[in-house]
């Protein structure tokens, strides 16, 4: 079946066919954190799309997962979008996630299980938006930054405001080398974006996500991995409903495979002196 485009961003229609789905190395850090569900999906994605679609149904039907507006989330094939349906409205109407058969939405699937309430959150401020204003040649300001979030964010959570601090003016030396041992203990990172993920399929230096920072108490680093992301879960969808003026601004860049214990080469210090992938940026910000 050929897929037509719906308007949210991701691949081209049909994109991502059955060798990008085996090409998914759970092993790596920034997919690890998905891989229970996850290589249960993969599986079905390579068996086909209908049965891809069943495998995330039946896990949206067992968690009662729910969309921004409270309806019951559901995932729908993508030509079963009506036409003319802005995607984030749809979703937020019906509760049914128009997906198609790709990477892309694979790992958009994947964030509903991973950290459902900031989905949600994501999705009750887009369509809000879209109610207020329609659907325009231009998505606006707050519109923009909430796809940016939803395609290339990571969570950066942190305990210590001198690390954060360091993100913030792009201090690599401190927050990579120097401090390199307060990652794991004083901060670490989720990734959330599904374009990101899809990325990072094939990892390059240069692939940089837009890190949000959020301040986690220090008892966060004794909790286990489930407690963590539900409490990151509900604190960043507060700050997403809560915070009306959302701009790019708000985000840091952050070189995805300079975040110690991700990447091999990043154990030399030497890795850091690329300056077109660890730039020196807006220290005024």
């Amino acid at each position: 079946m050929q897929l037509r485009e719906t308007g949210h961003d991701a691949a081209p229609a049909g994109a991502g066919a059955l060798p990008g789905f085996a090409a998914i190395d759970w092993s790596q850090p920034w997919f690890a954190q998905f891989a229970r569900r996850g290589l249960r999906w993969q599986q079905a994605a390579l068996t086909g799309y209908a049965a891809l679609l069943a495998e995330m149904n039946a896990d949206a039907a067992e968690m009662r997962l729910t969309t921004g507006r409270g309806q019951r989330l559901a995932f729908i094939a993508q030509d079963d979008l009506p036409a003319g349906a802005a995607y984030e409205a749809h979703i937020a109407s019906t509760g049914c996630v128009p997906t198609r058969h790709n990477l892309h939405d694979f790992f958009n699937g994947s964030m509903w299980f991973a950290f459902p309430r900031i989905k949600a959150a994501l999705n009750a401020r887009q369509s809000a938006a879209i109610d207020a204003l329609g659907v325009g040649p231009t998505r606006g300001g707050v519109r923009d930054t909430l796809t940016l979030f939803d395609e290339n964010a990571l969570l950066f959570a942190c305990a210590d405001p001198a690390l954060s601090m360091a993100l913030r003016g792009f201090d690599w030396q401190t927050l990579l080398v120097a401090r390199r041992d307060a990652w794991g203990t004083s901060c670490e990172v989720r990734c959330f974006g599904h374009a990101l993920l899809e990325k990072l399929i094939a990892p390059f230096k240069a692939c940089t996500g837009h890190a949000w920072i959020v301040d986690v108490p220090a008892a966060y680093f004794e909790w286990d991995a489930a407690a963590r992301d539900a409490w990151l879960d509900e604190s960043v969808s507060t700050a997403l409903l809560g915070t009306e003026a959302l701009t790019s601004r708000m985000f840091a860049p952050l070189p995805v495979l300079g975040i110690p214990g991700w990447w091999p080469e990043n154990e030399s210090s030497a890795f850091y002196d690329d300056a077109s992938v660890f730039r020196a940026g807006r220290r005024s910000r």
